[in-house]
């Protein structure tokens, strides 16, 4: 449709595109999750978890592994810091190349929403880094297990959301269980810090606010993962750069990790290449199911952990570890049928009570006869 107006001075055109004529790229692309350069806005919803909750649980299994194993270089532990800054720096590059390889490459998330996001994931990853220096890993995984517990609270904050009872009961169990291996942990582990457990437990408060914070903003100006990893993680090096400079914490670690190439900055890469690949599918997960699941899946994955650094690394073992981690799955149960309660239809006490009943009426009948 053209509407046109001639005058001697005037000439007003205004075109509208007929159906037929094909939208831009970026038009199309408006709602689509890239992960690695894979569309799953192409696949549909089981499809797009099951690729989601694989990626995320292959790529943080070897994560936790090179972790563990960074900080088991004797002399390693008082730079968590340093291998934060470390691992911020190479995010940042990844998330630059990605970005280049994608077509829209503008930056759609305000600069003040990305530096709050930037403190809160230097604050998550520093705090839990540093904390290794201090806390048994297994102790640390499973307080990022319950990192259910502060999601809800600033879901309700942030978000003004609420949950139900499953979820209540689900966030009881993790904390009982939290509490259960903590002091297991501090009877049987012989580097057992309380400076451990606050390190850790700030690490997951600011946690539970990133991921609210994260998926409003994504949500709210449909954001993709490359530019969230590219910006939060770009910002987040230099609020690290600097504290350490101020500090007087880098030259240390530099003159350390210098001594020690291989284990140090060699293990670094790969232990930032597997978690960029982990946090874009984390972030998939966020942007498609929402905050909640992402946690449910994350936590999962940290139980699997658990298993594997006992196989792998020797560290003390007591069987109060297994009950309050199972204390902890419990929880996270809890969590996954307070999701699917419309799917998941398990049976009530009166409904066992009188099916209980039924079958005694039965059997008496039948003696009867």
């Amino acid at each position: 449709m053209d509407l046109k107006f001639n005058s001697s001075r005037k000439y007003i055109s205004i075109s509208v595109p007929s159906k037929s004529q094909a939208m831009s790229p970026h038009i199309k692309s408006v709602d689509d999750v890239v992960v690695l350069g894979m569309n799953l806005s192409k696949f549909n919803k089981p499809t797009q978890f099951f690729v989601c909750v694989s990626g995320v649980f292959m790529f943080y299994l070897i994560y936790g592994y090179l972790q563990e194993l960074i900080f088991s270089v004797e002399g390693f532990k008082p730079f968590g810091w340093y291998l934060t800054l470390v691992q911020f720096g190479f995010y940042s590059v990844f998330g630059l190349i990605e970005l280049q390889l994608i077509q829209d490459k503008r930056r759609r998330i305000p600069g003040k929403t990305y530096m709050i996001i930037a403190f809160l994931t230097v604050g998550t990853m520093g705090l839990s880094n540093t904390s290794l220096g201090y806390l048994n890993y297994p102790t640390q995984v499973i307080f990022k297990c319950c990192k259910l517990i502060p999601v809800m609270i600033g879901g309700v904050f942030i978000q003004g959301k609420r949950y139900n009872i499953a979820d209540v009961s689900a966030a009881l169990c993790m904390s009982l269980g939290l509490i259960w291996f903590t002091l297991a942990d501090s009877t049987v582990a012989p580097n057992f810090n309380l400076t451990g457990v606050v390190l850790i437990s700030l690490a997951l408060c600011a946690d539970a606010v990133i991921g609210n914070v994260q998926e409003k903003a994504m949500k709210l100006h449909n954001g993709s993962n490359s530019e969230m990893v590219l910006y939060s993680y770009s910002i987040g090096f230099v609020y690290i750069l600097l504290g350490l400079t101020c500090t007087s914490g880098l030259s240390p670690a530099v003159t350390f990790c210098s001594k020690h190439p291989v284990q140090t900055y060699g293990y670094a890469f790969f232990f930032s290449l597997t978690g960029y690949f982990g946090i874009s599918f984390v972030l998939a997960l966020i942007k498609i199911f929402g905050a909640l699941l992402a946690v449910t899946v994350t936590t999962g994955r940290k139980a699997m952990t658990i298993v594997l650094s006992f196989l792998f690394f020797a560290k003390p073992f007591t069987f109060q570890y297994v009950w309050s981690g199972l204390l902890v799955v419990l929880g996270i149960f809890l969590n996954v049928y307070s999701k699917n309660m419309d799917k998941i239809k398990l049976p009530s006490l009166h409904g066992l009570w009188k099916k209980s009943a039924e079958e005694r009426k039965t059997r008496t009948l039948s003696q009867t006869i």
